[in-house]
């Protein structure tokens, strides 16, 4: 999810520059709801990987997908699927660019990020992708859309609506890996501590264990989101009323990010350094443990801690995300 979400400034700023290009972006259905506010020359095809298993199912994909007679290809993403497409369309006699992910790079990065020079950032790579396409493409994207103009009402009636002077922050303290996640018990204390505050504080995740979980925190001022905004969509709307999302290195620090809200993220085993960071957000916003030389230990953050105690966590105090918070929101 995070990686479709870095994909949007990429293509929104290749609609506007390039009107007169239609562009047809293929992605899982459920995450569409990111390209719901691009210019009109983008389309959209959502795909149920389910019903497009094994090679028999990525055939019938590609035959749907050569009735719309494509100029080229431009593969972003470069795993099995994508390949296999690709090279049905090099068969046909398209012309077929994809992104260079850095691997070598990013495996330089791995424990020598003290000394290490910023990798390009993954939009940049898209934005590349389609360099190779002759397309020029200057990054431009702000935030998908301007909240005073959208209609809140669902959110609204889910949420209440956000009174003058009241500060909303959101806290998605989870992530695809357990090391990425900072400790749950000391991001319990964050969010009460600032709730004492009178600010109301909402939690993001998904999926029935982190619904019962964020569930157990819930306040008079900390309420969960899980299932109950009907959808990614309704999740932006929300989380463009935010004054701050305090997120882990995951998909959520990249959403909110889209939609032009201040992001704190806070990054363990990962690094910033490896090009994942949020779209146009300040590096003063950035928390993290600088002097340890095993960091980061992966790219993903999908290995064991070697030393067994996720120091790089472990030793983020709450107060310093706490005051960060604070610093932002202006209290």
């Amino acid at each position: 999810m995070g990686d479709v979400a870095m994909l949007v400034p990429a293509v929104y700023s290749l609609a506007v520059q390039n009107p007169d290009l239609h562009i047809t972006l293929l992605t899982r259905k459920h995450l569409t709801p990111f390209f719901g506010w691009m210019p009109k020359n983008v389309e959209v095809l959502g795909v149920d990987l389910k019903e497009y298993k094994g090679i028999g199912g990525l055939n019938r994909l590609y035959g749907q997908l050569k009735n719309y007679r494509f100029d080229a290809v431009a593969d972003v993403h470069d795993v099995l699927r994508s390949k296999y497409l690709r090279w049905r369309f090099q068969l046909a006699g398209k012309k077929c660019v994809r992104i260079n992910k850095g691997r070598k790079e990013k495996k330089s990065l791995i424990a020598h990020a003290a000394t290490h020079a910023p990798l390009m950032p993954m939009v940049y790579r898209y934005a590349e992708v389609f360099g190779k396409l002759g397309l020029n493409v200057e990054l431009c994207f702000s935030r998908l859309f301007d909240p005073q103009k959208e209609d809140l009402t669902a959110v609204e009636s889910i949420v209440g609506k956000k009174k003058d002077n009241e500060k909303w922050i959101g806290i998605a303290p989870f992530a695809a890996h357990d090391n990425k996640i900072y400790p749950l018990d000391k991001m319990k204390k964050v969010a009460e501590t600032i709730a004492s505050k009178g600010v109301k504080v909402f939690l993001f995740g998904a999926g029935k264990k982190e619904q019962e979980i964020l569930e157990g925190w819930e306040t008079e001022n900390i309420r969960s989101m899980c299932s109950i905004l009907g959808g990614l969509h309704n999740e932006m709307l929300l989380m463009s009323q935010l004054d701050v999302m305090l997120a882990m290195d995951s998909a959520n620090m990249h959403i909110a990010s889209l939609v032009g809200i201040p992001v704190v993220s806070v990054w363990g085993p990962t690094h910033p350094k490896a090009g994942f960071l949020p779209w146009n957000q300040p590096a003063d916003n950035i928390i993290q443990i600088t002097d340890l030389q095993c960091r980061p230990c992966s790219v993903y953050g999908n290995k064991p801690c070697q030393f067994g105690d996720l120091r790089c966590m472990n030793r983020i105090q709450p107060t310093t995300i706490i005051n960060k918070i604070k610093a932002v929101i202006n209290q």
